[in-house]
């Protein structure tokens, strides 16, 4: 079976003048124009490639790389706007359409969008979508407190910073739990903080714990190392100068030199922190 918008590894069953037919299990053909056809690409071998549809609304099959998927969400550029609905870059050839009625707002050509890739089952075409609220699964959740998960940022709200997590469900990242920046439509990885009764999720971007305090005295050391083995930090130092040159909270700050003194890898100086290579000095 063939899969539109997503990857299939099909097999090169006979070559034509416009290019190479590839096959699936059952018999169906879908071709690969000529302009991804490389001396490797042979007759009964197999090749991963991406389906979607070309400018005539027929299959295809390409080896370039998509920025999206089908079922999941992604930031994309608008890169115009007709009559029809706005195009966004994802990637190919052919730019993604998202019809009138799928936009939140009139998108502008050059704004970036959060969009979800769908298949429009009226017309069996591949479009995007901004409306990717209800593709979102609240009842059933697949992740629990503790696990590191995928997540797209996606919205700013007076709480805090709204993500989309594992491209299933959506969580939210506290203010006073951000110590860097987070640009829109950024994908990193993060931790689930707290699982309320509501299903609604709470994320973190350090593991917290034992776990999350040696991930920030690894960061201290990192930065010791990078400085010439002394930081002017110290647990009297504003919270403000401490997120700026560590990236974290004053609270993290003070766990994680906590740690490196007791493991007498930092002393305690009068300005700040100094390292000590080796372990004991």
């Amino acid at each position: 079976m063939m899969y539109l918008g997503d990857y299939n590894v099909l097999t090169i069953v006979r070559k034509t003048p416009q290019g190479m037919y590839l096959e699936d299990e059952e018999a169906n053909e879908v071709l690969l124009p000529n302009k991804y056809i490389t001396p490797e690409t042979k007759e009964g071998g197999k090749i991963e490639v991406f389906l979607y549809n070309d400018s005539e609304d027929r299959i295809v099959a390409t080896t370039q790389k998509p920025k999206i998927v089908i079922n999941e969400f992604a930031c994309l550029q608008a890169t115009d706007v007709s009559q029809v609905g706005a195009f966004l870059d994802w990637g190919l050839e052919k730019d993604l359409m998202v019809p009138f009625s799928e936009q939140r707002n009139k998108m502008v050509q050059g704004n970036y969008y959060i969009v979800y890739l769908m298949l429009d089952e009226q017309t069996n075409r591949l479009i995007g979508t901004a409306k990717w609220n209800r593709f979102i699964e609240r009842e059933v959740l697949t992740v629990k407190e503790g696990d590191c998960v995928n997540i797209l940022i996606c919205e700013t709200t007076d709480l805090g910073i709204k993500v989309i997590i594992n491209n299933q469900h959506t969580g939210l990242i506290f203010k006073e739990d951000i110590h860097r920046i987070l640009d829109f439509g950024m994908k990193t990885t993060a931790f689930v903080k707290n699982i309320r009764e509501d299903n609604k999720i709470d994320i973190i971007l350090e593991p917290y714990g034992v776990e999350g305090i040696e991930n920030h005295a690894e960061k201290v050391l990192i930065k010791l190392r990078s400085h010439k083995g002394f930081l002017n930090l110290h647990d009297k130092s504003s919270a403000a100068d401490i997120e700026f040159t560590l990236g974290m909270s004053k609270k993290a700050f003070k766990k994680a030199i906590g740690l490196l003194y007791k493991q007498r890898r930092i002393e305690l100086v009068k300005d700040g922190i100094q390292l000590l290579e080796g372990g004991k000095r």
